[in-house]
């Protein structure tokens, strides 16, 4: 799928006070986290013989992707638009130095495309040591990052410099299970310039939705 960037009308855009006021004033970014119920997508992904980590990151970026919203960035000229879709840019752990690798891998909305995708990306690049495993990042990309050793409440990040991302980090944890249903924590960084919680909380509901219907298309 080829990448497009479209521009936003600056005239006509209903967001334009809100991006500017918490872009320009405020320069506010928020968390919110939230336990996903994958009882029936679990259960789909153990009778396929998938993997999870794949599948599951293929819920979060057909979320992702039909939000308008978490497509947007800034070109190389800074101007504001969004991209008719953003890849995921996802982690890789090496258990042997305990250390972490980022690779990117194109989008597909078929599950089996993007699935076989993934694996043969993870397959790639899994020896490639160093933050940076994949070159070549485009820039309409998604971070995307597990935590698979903690059942999290809740996660929150910062930095010490201010950043032009307007994508959402979105990272995932070690899934439980409680009152007879099995749960995985997500939280979800977002630029509140580009997202007030409303969409947050769409999108989040969106990733609930996919892997509720997980047999509509695994």
């Amino acid at each position: 799928m080829q990448a497009v960037f479209n521009p936003v009308d600056q005239e006509t855009w209903v967001r334009k006070p809100y991006f500017d006021y918490y872009y320009q004033t405020i320069k506010c970014k928020y968390n919110i986290n939230a336990n996903i119920d994958i009882s029936l997508l679990l259960e789909e992904t153990k009778k396929k013989g998938l993997k999870f980590y794949p599948t599951f990151l293929y819920v979060i970026m057909r979320a992702v992707n039909q939000n308008p919203e978490f497509r947007m960035s800034f070109d190389e000229n800074g101007v504001l638009g969004t991209w008719n879709h953003v890849v995921p840019s996802y982690t890789i752990f090496h258990n042997d130095d305990k250390t972490f690798s980022d690779v990117w891998s194109e989008y597909k909305e078929e599950f089996s495309d993007f699935y076989q995708i993934i694996q043969d990306d993870i397959e790639t690049y899994k020896d490639v040591k160093g933050i940076k495993a994949r070159q070549g990042r485009p820039a309409n990309f998604c971070p995307v990052s597990a935590l698979p050793w903690l059942s999290f409440t809740g996660f929150n990040q910062d930095t010490y410099s201010e950043s032009s991302l307007l994508f959402p980090i979105i990272r995932f944890g070690k899934y439980f299970t409680e009152n007879g249903k099995t749960q995985i924590p997500v939280s979800v960084f977002v630029n509140h310039a580009i997202a007030d919680g409303y969409h947050t909380c769409k999108l989040v509901n969106d990733i609930q939705d996919f892997a509720d219907k997980v047999k509509n298309w695994i």
